[in-house]
């Protein structure tokens, strides 16, 4: 594009070499080239930085389009066809088109063209080929061929933007499920060791085997979380959702709250696996958190291409919000990844459930 302008120069410097012009014109022609050229090349710089982004100065874009059009003038009292000439006009109007906002650039290019047909010479000359069919050709081709290099630079850019802009979404996007499952993994084994330690706390002294039992499986949950946990680190966390079931009736049972689950957690896809596990998690660590529960479901159901995991639980404390806050926001964000939902509303007198869906 840049190139474009030296190009001009160098065409309009060999026609300078000819002689034609004399003594005079041709010192004054070179100042037009120079001066042209100069500005073609600060301009269609700017351009390149976006199509229609360049300064538009009115005052300045007419000067230099005055220049190129006196020398064409000029040139013409000279040689038959000032062939070389017209691209000078051309480059002014390219580069006033390529700063130019989309709603007025062709009308520029017509009334450009217009002056420049004039400036041949076409009112006075008997070649109606070289003074209007060449000169249209010369100025419209110019503009377009830079108008179109211009709209493919502006793509890359664009393109190479696009790019950046998805890296650094990738980034934020995997920033969110390290979070997510920061959350769900600490929130849950931190609760149920908070709830046995508890439990042991009560249990010293009157029974100690069971102080005990709790105890040890206080160090197992803690190992488990410091697993999980650098495994989220590293990536390779993929639980699945029989698991994460398991680990849930087993951490309500022991705080004394009864337990049924239907459904077949087989049945889920595996790439949903995790993502059901999550729900399942977050269930669970509100159950213990938000609730007075005894009684607790966990359902799944697959049927008419629809995954549903549905986590209820009685006990809802009045003075509990109905919804939990940053873990559940989570969950929604990444059921609605593949086009799922996630609900938590009351289910019956005091109770509360969590829902979770996907089409499959």
């Amino acid at each position: 594009m840049v190139g474009a302008g030296v190009m001009v120069a160098l065409v309009t410097a060999l026609e300078l070499s000819t002689g034609k012009y004399g003594v005079v014109g041709t010192p004054l022609l070179a100042a037009a080239v120079l001066v042209v050229s100069v500005q073609h090349v600060r301009y269609l710089r700017q351009a390149m930085g976006g199509v229609g982004r360049g300064e538009q100065r009115t005052v300045e874009h007419l000067a230099t389009f005055a220049v190129a059009v006196a020398a064409l003038a000029y040139a013409d009292t000279r040689v038959e066809v000032p062939m070389a000439w017209y691209l000078l006009s051309a480059a002014v109007i390219a580069h006033v088109v390529a700063t130019t906002r989309a709603v007025s650039r062709w009308r520029l290019v017509a009334a450009g063209t217009v002056v420049v047909v004039l400036a041949g010479g076409v009112l006075w000359s008997d070649d109606l080929l070289g003074s209007l069919v060449m000169p249209v050709v010369l100025v419209v081709g110019f503009v377009v061929g830079e108008s179109v290099q211009l709209w493919f630079w502006d793509a890359v850019l664009k393109l190479d933007s696009a790019r950046q802009t998805s890296e650094a979404l990738a980034v934020a996007e995997e920033r969110l499920r390290f979070a997510a499952d920061l959350h769900d993994i600490q929130g849950h084994h931190l609760q149920a060791i908070a709830l046995k330690g508890e439990l042991i706390a009560r249990l010293i002294g009157r029974d100690d085997d069971a102080a005990r039992t709790h105890a040890d499986e206080v160090a197992e949950l803690a190992r488990t979380a410091l697993k999980e946990t650098r495994d989220v680190v590293h990536g390779y966390r993929r639980a699945s959702l029989g698991t994460e079931i398991t680990n849930a009736v087993g951490v309500l049972r022991a705080a004394g709250i009864e337990t049924a689950v239907t459904g077949d957690a087989a049945d889920v896809p595996p790439p949903l696996q995790p993502l059901f596990g999550a729900l399942v998690r977050e269930g669970t660590t509100n159950v213990l958190r938000h609730s007075r529960a005894r009684r607790c479901s966990v359902a799944v159901a697959v049927a008419d291409g629809q995954v549903s995991v549905r986590v209820r639980n009685d006990g809802v404390r009045p003075d509990e919000p109905s919804e939990a806050g940053a873990g559940l926001a989570g969950l929604r964000e990444r059921f609605a990844t593949v086009g799922g939902l996630v609900e938590a509303c009351p289910a019956g007198a005091d109770g509360f459930e969590l829902v979770g869906r996907v089409r499959t």
